[in-house]
């Protein structure tokens, strides 16, 4: 992760602080140019900044190693904004990154449910089928979510792609919604 951070993000962050100043010394001479380096170094603040959360979602929370995915869950439950029901079945051993993989899942849909649905409940049910673990999260809301229209389910679907895990989503206008997690547990 230190090397991620050091190699590419901190890389661009330099280059942003760089066309940034370039900007502000030729501001008074030419404008025009001064405002397309402005443009670029906001551009390229979007991408780093997408970039820090995808880093963000790989490190270990530490209410993961403290409580466990299950006391993980139940303490999220409690903060989610809609009365939320956590089912968690036998899970084994599970790898530290799916956990964190599963945790941030489940933290930005119901993030997204208390946003955007309108929902006066939300379940999570985690299972274990062989080497799969499933997250799924369901609400009661108007439904609608749309990855290509945002509501945080590509910065989803990245997470889950990394460890060769997928991601469904059923969102019908109208709801209710339902998101499936499934991420290998090897």
């Amino acid at each position: 992760m230190e090397r991620d951070l050091h190699d590419d993000t901190q890389a661009r962050l330099v280059a942003i602080a760089m066309r940034l100043a370039v900007a502000g010394e030729s501001f008074s001479d030419d404008p025009d140019a001064a405002a397309v380096l402005v443009r670029q170094a906001h551009a390229e603040t979007e991408d780093t900044m997408t970039e820090l959360r995808f880093v963000n979602r790989t490190i270990h929370p530490p209410v993961l190693a403290d409580q466990g995915l299950s006391g993980a869950l139940g303490t999220l439950a409690t903060r989610a904004g809609v009365p939320t029901r956590i089912d968690i079945g036998p899970l084994g051993e599970v790898p530290a990154a799916v956990e964190a993989v599963a945790y941030f899942a489940v933290t930005e849909a119901l993030a997204n449910v208390a946003r955007h649905s309108r929902a006066t409940n939300a379940s999570v049910r985690i299972t274990r089928n062989g080497a799969l673990l499933c997250a799924e999260i369901a609400d009661d809301g108007t439904g609608g979510a749309d990855a290509a229209r945002g509501f945080g389910l590509d910065g989803m679907r990245r997470p889950a792609a990394a460890p060769d895990g997928t991601m469904k989503i059923s969102s019908p206008t109208g709801g209710p919604t339902a998101l499936t997690v499934e991420l290998p547990c090897v």
